[in-house]
């Protein structure tokens, strides 16, 4: 169980002169809900999803990001700050130790890597990571001794490592790469092709839901991933986000321009961001009322109440 919490996010891009882009965005995303964020082009959402995972193309001027942990594994933990992190002081890799997860809009395809050695090697990194997380000083110790004394280097190259290496060896992956594979109903033939190598745009979206679903975040963040689907596509991608929330309990931030994803899966909450910033909140009807009138209506309510 976890809860994400945005509060008063400024932020611009890294460079000098950066364009400001956020304008001060309070969200709050909890596990089992889903929350969907629309609003017009260059209104910001892609850019907090992307501060949200660590995306080192922007820099925070002002507000936080907290994921705040809970549930049974982290009631016995001697020190609160275990079940508080300020994601802004972590570096990307320790976001997705703790459970954040960013699916990306357009996926990068790798040649020569497959999908099964992709995914074990970034189960494993994850739960490598988050157990250094939460080691205790004393084990954090331990660990900076060993590694000092491995500092000399490799006797032999890292790709050429057993096959059992890591805490999922080949045989359980496997096993749980089957179970996810039939949870999210997709073609096992998809596990031995190269990641994303010659896949259309609504395998690659797939393989974005395949990949949170083998991870289990807590909280999941999906930027436009039903962007160029066809009917069919956009009703298996569908089904596996809702799988992610029915079956594994994670909170979804479902970024869309579009309301017929929300026709398959149902929000909680409906979120408007204009200008860098949330201008309306409401439920799933909410989404209904901006596909038949657009985003004007929104914009003159809040500069009028303004």
């Amino acid at each position: 169980m976890a809860t994400l919490e945005i509060s008063n996010l400024h932020a611009e891009v890294a460079e000098e002169d950066g364009e400001q882009i956020l304008h001060g965005v309070d969200l709050e995303v909890a596990s089992n809900e889903i929350h969907a964020l629309m609003g017009p082009n260059g209104s910001g959402k892609s850019t907090l999803a992307k501060i949200i995972a660590g995306h080192p193309a922007y820099r925070v001027t002002e507000g936080s990001v907290t994921l705040h942990l809970e549930g049974d594994e982290f009631e016995e933990a001697a020190d609160e700050d275990l079940r508080e992190w300020d994601l802004l002081d972590l570096e990307p890799n320790e976001r997705a130790a703790l459970g954040i997860f960013l699916g990306f809009q357009y996926p990068a395809e790798i040649e020569g890597v497959t999908m099964v050695n992709f995914l074990r090697t970034a189960l494993n990194a994850k739960l490598e990571e988050r157990e250094e997380l939460f080691e205790d000083e004393e084990e954090e110790e331990e660990a900076e001794e060993a590694t000092n004394e491995d500092a000399a280097g490799y006797d032999t190259s890292p790709m050429e490592g057993d096959v059992e290496e890591g805490e999922i060896g080949v045989a359980e992956f496997q096993q749980i790469l089957q179970e996810k594979m039939e949870l999210l109903d997709m073609d096992e033939k998809f596990a031995n092709r190269y990641l994303n190598a010659g896949f259309s745009g609504g395998e690659k979206k797939q393989n974005e839901v395949l990949q949170a679903a083998i991870l289990e975040p807590e909280i999941a963040v999906l930027d436009e991933i039903d962007s160029g689907l066809d009917i069919d596509r956009l009703q298996d991608v569908s089904d596996g986000i809702n799988a992610l929330r029915d079956e594994q309990n994670a909170g979804i931030l479902q970024i869309t321009h579009y309301q017929r994803i929300l026709d398959y899966v149902e929000p909680d909450y409906v979120h408007v961001m204009l200008d860098g910033k949330i201008a309306k909140s409401g439920g799933a009807e909410l989404a209904e009322e901006l596909e038949d009138e657009g985003y004007d209506w929104v914009r003159e309510e809040v500069y009028e109440a303004a």
